[in-house]
């Protein structure tokens, strides 16, 4: 399938009784597909706006075009990258064929087309085309090469009705519009008269600088000297803050205005006549126009004060469209509009895609951008539809998505279409159930059960199910109460049948069944078993929305559910805590089935009277059928046994991970081949594709469903999910025995390897989580299970980074809870004083205003959930909707929170949940920007870009607070062939295999773009691999196109600030650094530099690592002193953190070592390397590479330093002449350096200077901060020696000596490199009194002091913020 899109594609049939999709909605640009290596690469590289137009099209601008062009690998340069010679037979089955279209006042417009793309596609790539992109109501006709013509249905291929490879092409006939249709197209025409849906990605902007710059010198010295005054803010984090959101592009104008006029509706007469709306235009040419909008099209009519005249005023103004009834009637409009379509074909085209499930960022504009009157924007808003279509019948979302499980699936193509329907209607439906669930919260929806009390309220809006998950202490709030009790129902969910008992046992349980926690063990159930597939058995579309302290659950609803008698529906399960259940032959095979492939046994349960039963999944779980006849599965709160280090009444819904499941499977399976992966190693694989944040993703099944063994050899592992619960188990007491210790192994194999090799991976640096959300993705990955925090702080304390990080996810979270209450507690008006003050009291210090003030500390035992010191409840607060009945046992009012008392919820609630004592130091050290950042990602919160006093009593004030966004968790379907393509890639990867790993990573790269789109985090790790692939055969500027896009999408998807976003942006100046284009290197990296300090603090060890990269890159440059002070940072920062004897402390040993070799002063170089020797030899010993390397560095420092000392004298007046020679020649500077290089490097094995530069980059040496690129880092050499065994291209680690012919050369350049570096030196040494003076003798640098960090270094960073803040003063 050629140049598929996203949502084009995911109009499924299961949506075709619906209306034509809503317009409003961006169309996503079909995703692009790999290029090869060309000779035009490093051009491309040179700015990311240049290779997107590249990308994107020729003059018209068609990505559409260009896209389904790129689909096809391997075509120009293919000769000079042997990965493409493999692609040409997926080429060739592309078939793709040119076909004309013929449309309204377009004068040539061309597709390349598929014969198996849908006609969906095609009206895709017309939506995304700039010369038809305003077109919305047509018909396509394909005419043949026989003269006859075809009218095309939506969900038809092109190559059903014609052959299109005979000369063929398109006809777009204007259809008729419909009251529906035309209120979509003037929707679509204003969309397009904006650029708010543009998102220009920083590194694009600093690429068109940079190309800027390189015009006027002036301004590119002034930019690199801004850069370099601002190093101080790896300690001074918050004053960067408003350096993270870039500042908002300003629309073209091209209209004043276009407004639904207020002659709407049409009168009777004039519908009769076809007229459908009004529309009222301002022009900028200040005329007012009126527009009629009829079936046929837009006119301009006679229409002038408050009288309709419905006559068209000219003939000539007509058109079917309403942009081109604008541009004849205003030449502003024409021009306009054609700077804003010039403007979007000029971007990135992933910077035109709208994503399905965008990310909520946590900093917004400031100052806050001023609020113009607009009429458009209020017609849209005072419709409070809340996810509702405002035309038509609602959307049968369960349906649509059941419908798309009946898909056909036996083959590729078929899966394929399954999934894209079956993505788009999730995300069609999560978007649904978050404007519902506002709507809920906001109490603008009425519920369906109004004499019910207020908590228990349950609400349809929208054919979909809301309710509220309570707490678990309203379970004893529900019991006391007498009313309570006789009205609550069984469940907050009507898809459940009703009790046949309301006895106080059967309340408790169902209540739990609807609390806080238990909600997301349903969720992480449905998805299991919908990843399970078992044909015939279908589960509910589920959504978790977190929003204002509330949590509400969205459902879809099983037919027939809410009419009836239900209990007559029920087939399987229990509804009344195991006292009846229900069976049927039919459905416990599906359950059995399904249970297989989620490793639960099959069991016996006795009931209430005392009967066996089968079952094969928990009793508490509800089998019904819908009036559809479907068998539907719900109430999925223990998928997996319970774990048996949480035992109590407390911890009834305290599961085991599904990936600790699959862990403890494999780890007790017999011995496998030498090949396989261990436990370990694939637990680390699911640590990168699961670096998602919480809110879009909380669980992972995958390893459940892929780790189903079928091996009649092997006898399978299962659990019975009932264990150590208050159901009766049937069965002789040594099988039930054998379940409970087969359940308790698997806990202690938690406990005793999963979480000491966890803490060990963390250790050695092979797991580097830096904030809450990579650290949650590691923890879940492992299969470890987010009540262990505690457990895990207490075995790493002596590691300061491990330590900071989890106390402050531990106070985050606890936090989290805490202002749960706060915000449950306060009226509409209070949410942003209340926030501002909850985070005065976390990160300020609030005293009690007076001695009087009212502080309930006393919290009752029984109920030790999230506990804020209680204050004083006014009546309006009492009658709050939801809040009538406090849902919260430490209802707060906001105004009596201090400080203290806020900190001592938050240590009870640790104690309570983590089993951690926060100490009383942490108050004072903890990392405050890093604990903002955190609690605001998991509560939505939305706060200003700007510099904060952290330091003061208040840092925030209300105004501060600029929105609070709702928080989902969901499961949206994921692409399994895509994922196990990308693994089996990985593995071809490692092994060196270049061109086997190329195919797998393209062709899982197709199936992404198909299914999911662009805007993906899985198209991101994709893209990111091939950028690796493409890096190891040579093709650097290949690498860097993959790698922007990897950050387009890392920033949409993951945020702004996200680590993985800092990781792109790393590599990216890795790459620009390998073009040699230092200056947009340095940027990319100072800027991942920012976003890791905001991340995880200043103190970290990648914070080392980035500042190691940043002083080779300096380094390079010839800037020896910048480079000398980012240098003794890192190695400041690697010995606090790590020790002295750490292997990354080795590595900052190291890279001194050869900045002092590039200087000249090569003592010093053999003293730092010994260090790195000593270091290595005790931690790796003697036989490891890295030693041996470390070995032959010292004996190349020595040769070098011995025939320093033979008598090359140098004259430093000669010196400075030739640097100042070179510097105004970089680009021979650069040559001169590399034949250099070139030279030097004839020592045996001895690596080039920036090799820990291009280890970070490749993953060689220096380790990481995610799990697979560790495992590429410890085989990056493999992979090497492989590859060029294999005849691969691949860049050598070594520059292979220089010819016979180029030896005197080579050494009169050398000669002359030695005496810039020893000039400069000097140099340098004259420029800065009181610094460490740099040259040959080692004696004499030793008399430095040793608490100035280590001998030859130049200044501290804190001296440099001195100098920095000096500077600013003089200016």
């Amino acid at each position: 399938m050629a140049g598929k899109s996203n949502k084009g594609k995911n109009k499924s049939k299961a949506a075709a009784n619906q209306a034509q999709p809503n317009p409003t909605e961006p169309e996503p640009k079909p995703v692009e597909s790999i290029e090869p290596a060309s000779e035009t690469a490093p051009n491309r590289a040179d700015s990311p706006n240049g290779q997107s137009n590249g990308e994107v099209g020729t003059e018209t601008g068609t990505v559409s075009e260009t896209n389904t062009k790129e689909v096809v690998t391997g075509t120009e340069g293919e000769e000079q990258n042997p990965k493409t010679s493999s692609g040409n037979q997926k080429e060739g089955e592309l078939h793709l064929f040119t076909v004309p279209v013929k449309a309204q006042n377009v004068e040539k417009l061309e597709l390349q087309l598929s014969p198996g793309d849908s006609v969906m596609d095609v009206r895709q790539f017309l939506l995304d085309a700039p010369e038809t992109c305003f077109f919305t109501c047509y018909d396509l006709v394909l005419h043949g090469k026989d003269s006859s013509a075809h009218l095309l249905d939506d969900y038809n291929e092109i190559g059903e009705l014609a052959d299109i490879s005979a000369g063929c092409h398109l006809e777009m006939v204007p259809a008729l519009y419909d009251e529906r249709s035309i209120r979509s197209h003037v929707r679509r025409s204003r969309e397009l008269l904006s650029l708010s849906n543009l998102h220009v990605s920083l590194s694009s902007t600093l690429a068109m600088q940079h190309e800027t710059n390189k015009q006027k010198p002036s301004e590119a010295g002034k930019q690199e000297a801004v850069e370099n005054d601002g190093l101080g803010f790896v300690e001074d984090v918050q004053s960067s803050l408003p350096n993270l959101i870039a500042s908002v592009q300003s629309d073209i104008k091209c209209i004043g205005s276009i407004v639904l006029s207020s002659l709407n509706p049409p009168p009777s007469y004039r519908r009769l006549q076809g007229d459908l709306i009004y529309i009222d235009v301002t022009t900028l040419e200040g005329n007012l126009y009126c527009i009629t909008g009829s079936t046929k099209g837009f006119y301009l009519n006679s229409s002038s004060g408050l009288t309709l005249d419905p006559k068209p005023a000219k003939a000539s103004h007509e058109s079917s469209t309403l942009i081109g009834l604008l541009q004849k009637i205003s030449p502003k409009f024409k021009k306009g509009f054609r700077e804003i379509l010039d403007r979007k074909s000029t971007a990135h085209p992933f910077e035109n895609v709208q994503a399905l499930l965008p990310t909520n960022s946590w900093l917004g504009t400031f100052p806050i951008p001023e609020h113009k009157r607009d009429g458009a924007r209020a017609e849209d808003a005072v419709v409070l539809t809340y996810g509702s279509e405002t035309i038509g019948m609602q959307r049968d979302w369960n349906e649509e998505i059941q419908s798309c499980y009946d898909f056909p699936h036996a083959n590729p193509q078929e899966r394929i279409l399954r999934g894209r329907a079956m993505y788009k209607v999730s995300c069609d439906f999560i978007d649904a159930a978050i404007k519902g669930a506002i709507g809920v919260i906001n109490r603008s929806i009425l519920p369906i059960n109004p004499t019910d009390p207020e908590c228990f309220h349950m609400y349809v809006h929208n054919n979909i199910f809301f309710s509220f998950a309570l707490d678990s202490y309203f379970e004893n709030l529900s019991k006391d109460k007498k009313t309570v009790s006789d009205q609550k129902p069984s469940s907050t969910n009507p898809n459940s049948p009703p009790p046949v008992d309301q006895s106080d046992e059967v309340q408790l349980a169902d209540s739990e069944q609807a609390t806080y926690d238990s909600a997301n063990n349903d969720l992480r159930g449905t998805k299991a078993y919908q990843q399970a597939d078992v044909a015939g058995l279908y589960n509910l579309a589920m959504a978790i929305i977190d929003y204002r302290g509330f949590r509400v659950v969205a459902q879809s609803i099983i037919p027939g559910i809410l009419q009836g008698d239900k209990s007559e529906s029920l087939l399987y399960g229990s509804v009344d805590n195991g006292k009846k259940i229900c069976w049927n032959e039919s459905f416990h095979a599906k359950v059995v089935e399904a249970g297989k492939r989620l490793h639960l046994k099959e069991h016996e349960v006795l009931d209430g009277s005392g009967n066996p039963v089968k079952l094969a999944a928990p009793v508490e779980c509800k089998g019904i059928v819908g009036s559809d006849d479907r068998h539907y599965l719900l109430d999925l709160m223990r998928v997996t046994p319970r774990d048996s280090n949480y035992m109590g009444p407390e911890h009834r819904f305290s599961v085991l991970r599904p990936e600790l499941i699959s862990s403890f499977i494999e780890s007790e399976a017999p011995a496998k081949k030498p090949e396989s992966k261990s436990t370990e190693e694939k637990a680390e694989d699911n640590t990168d594709d699961q670096s998602a944040p919480a809110a879009e993703s909380p669980d992972s099944t995958d390893d459940l469903k892929k780790s189903d063994v079928k091996e009649s050899s092997k006898p399978e592992i299962l659990f019975n999910p009932n264990v150590f619960t208050d159901f009766k188990l049937a069965g002789s007491s040594e099988e039930i025995e054998a379940d409970e210790a087969l359940v308790k192994k698997a806990s202690s194999y938690l406990t005793d390897v999963v979480i000491p090799k966890f803490v060990e991976d963390l250790i050695a640096l092979d797991i580097a989580p830096m904030d809450g959300q990579t650290l949650t993705d590691a923890l879940h990955a492992h299969g470890i299970n987010i009540r262990y925090l505690g457990k895990i702080a207490a075995t790493i304390k002596h590691l300061p980074h491990l330590w900071d990080l989890f106390s402050n996810e531990i106070v985050a979270r606890s936090a989290k809870h805490v202002i749960k209450d706060v915000l449950r507690g306060s009226e509409d008006h209070d949410v942003g004083p209340a926030i501002s003050h909850f985070l005065n009291c976390l990160l300020g210090d609030i005293k009690p205003s007076n001695a009087k003030t009212q502080q309930s500390k006393s919290h009752k035992k029984g109920q030790q959930e999230s506990q804020s010191s209680k204050g004083i409840i006014n009546k309006s607060q009492m009658r709050r909707g939801h809040g009538g009945h406090p849902l919260t046992k430490g209802f707060v009012n906001y105004a009596t929170l201090t400080s203290d008392s806020a900190w001592t919820s938050i240590k009870e609630f640790a104690k309570f949940k983590y089993q951690f004592e926060i100490p009383e130091d942490v108050r004072p050290k903890i990392k405050r920007v890093s604990v903002l950042r955190n609690l605001c990602i998991k509560i939505g919160l939305l706060i200003a870009a700007k510099k904060y006093d952290l330091e003061a009593s208040a840092p925030f004030q209300p105004s501060d607070i600029l929105n609070l966004q709702p928080v989902v968790k969901h499961s949206v379907p994921v692409c399994t062939e895509a994922r196990e393509l990308m693994e089996a890639g990985k593995i071809r990867l490692t092994e060196g295999i270049l061109n086997e790993a190329y195919i797998l990573f393209t062709e899982a790269m197709s199936l992404l773009q198909q299914v999911t789109g662009p805007m993906h985090k899985d198209v991101a790790n994709c893209s990111r691999y091939i950028g690796m692939v493409l890096y190891h055969a040579g093709d650097i500027g290949g690498a860097l196109v993959q790698q922007h896009r990897e950050l387009i999408i890392n920033e949409r998807c993951m945020g702004l600030d996200h680590p993985d976003t800092a990781h792109s942006y790393a590599n990216m100046g890795s790459f620009y650094h390998g073009l040699s284009q230092t200056d947009l290197a340095l940027q990319h990296m100072l800027r991942a530099l920012l976003l890791q300090s905001l991340a995880c603090g200043p103190d970290h060890p990648e914070i080392a690592n980035m500042l190691m990269n940043i002083a080779i890159m300096y380094q390079d440059a010839g800037k020896m002193n910048t480079a000398l002070r980012f240098l003794q940072e890192a190695l400041k920062k690697s010995e606090k953190l790590l020790g002295e004897e750490h292997i990354q402390t080795a590595y900052c040993y190291h890279a001194l070592a050869v900045a002092c070799n590039s200087m000249g002063a090569f003592k010093l170089s053999v003293q730092h390397e010994k260090k790195t020797y000593d270091i290595l030899l005790k931690q790796v010993g003697e036989e490891d590479s890295r030693t041996k390397e470390s070995e032959n560095w010292i004996k190349t420092f020595k040769n070098r330093e011995q025939q320093k000392l033979k008598g090359q004298t140098v004259n430093p007046a000669s010196a400075l002449k030739a640097m100042d020679i070179l510097k105004n020649h970089p680009d021979l500077l650069q040559a001169f350096q590399a034949m250099s290089s070139n030279q030097s490097s004839t020592t045996p094995t001895a690596p080039p200077p920036t090799r820990s530069l291009n280890s970070a980059v490749v993953g060689e040496g220096l380790p990481r901060g995610r799990g697979i690129d560790e495992r590429a880092a410890r085989a990056a050499a493999e992979i090497r020696r492989k590859a060029a065994a294999r005849g691969h291209l691949l860049r050598q680690k070594t520059p292979a000596p220089a010819p016979a012919g180029e030896n005197l050369a080579s050494s009169n350049l050398t000669k002359l490199i030695n005496m810039i570096n020893a000039g400069e030196a000097q140099e340098k040494a004259r420029a800065e009194a009181g610094s460490s003076r740099v040259n040959g003798n080692g004696a004499d640098a030793k008399k430095e002091g040793s608490n100035k960090g280590p001998v030859g270094l130049g200044t501290s960073l804190e001296s440099k913020k001195q100098k920095s803040k000096a500077k600013a003063a003089d200016k």
